[in-house]
């Protein structure tokens, strides 16, 4: 495939909300304060299009380095570049301790994916190389498109995203519409999904970064499907709390604000 077929497509990563279809709950902010952060959510149900959101405003209007849900975007576009054979190639860890320990050996792009090892994914991003990387990016108009250094752009604030863009790429890998085969796309998916329960199953990827003005931010990107059907989310929050436990944080707000919103139960 060309890069100028995905040029031409002009693909928009936007999920779209008008206030016609916005439904704005802001009894869902209980969790935002509970947590001492602040931030943004927006669930979008497919199949009547509505969104029920918290701190619309945030979520249209505001841009945050992606931080690992980048390792989205940047599994499909080694798969898609033949630089991951496929979920199971392994890449040697390189004996440096990073402090992160269930990282410190040989992996594969799924154990990576879903541990989000860092490292494991810069050394993908300089295997792709930084023009190849561009150009990728353009085609899905991904954020801001800003590129630094191949290795630390997703985390170094220089390229950033909407929460609304997170949705609308997530929306689009749901039903295999991003530029990439269809194949690819599948792997990533089987990759994001964490909680496969009689009762739903939830896929989603997490990312945890640090803002310029010091402040830790974090997302949570995905969907929940249950009886088939599928309901896209975004979580995206920031604290400067240097000692917040983010990876607890995030999960306990998602899930409840999910439950408060009647997912998990079986019931949808």
């Amino acid at each position: 495939m060309k890069y100028g077929v995905f040029l031409f497509l002009a693909i928009t990563l936007l999920a779209g909300c008008s206030p016609n279809n916005v439904n704005k709950d802001e009894s869902l902010g209980k969790y935002f304060k509970e947590a001492g952060v602040e931030g943004c959510f927006a669930l979008l149900n497919n199949a009547s299009g509505e969104f029920t959101m918290y701190n619309l405003e945030r979520y249209r209007d505001s841009a945050y380095l992606p931080a690992s849900t980048f390792k989205i975007v940047n599994s499909l576009i080694g798969l898609q570049t033949g630089k991951i054979v496929n979920d199971s190639m392994v890449i040697r860890w390189d004996g440096i301790d990073r402090g992160r320990t269930e990282c410190n050996k040989d992996l594969s792009m799924y154990d990576a994916f879903r541990l989000s090892c860092p490292p494991w994914y810069q050394e993908l991003a300089r295997r792709i190389g930084k023009d190849t990387m561009k150009r990728w990016i353009d085609s899905l108009s991904y954020g801001n498109m800003k590129i630094s250094k191949v290795d630390t752009f997703w985390l170094d604030n220089s390229l950033k995203i909407r929460a609304d863009e997170q949705l609308g790429l997530v929306k689009r890998l749901y039903f295999n519409q991003l530029p990439f085969y269809k194949l690819n796309q599948e792997i990533v998916k089987k990759a994001m999904l964490f909680e496969d329960t009689p009762n739903y199953k939830l896929s989603y990827k997490t990312g945890w970064g640090q803002r310029e003005n010091g402040n830790q931010l974090a997302w949570i990107v995905g969907w929940i499907e249950e009886n088939r059907h599928p309901y896209f989310f975004v979580l995206n929050f920031e604290t400067p709390n240097k000692n917040a436990d983010i990876p607890g944080i995030r999960m306990k707000m998602l899930k409840g604000m999910l439950k408060q919103l009647g997912f998990m139960e079986g019931r949808m």
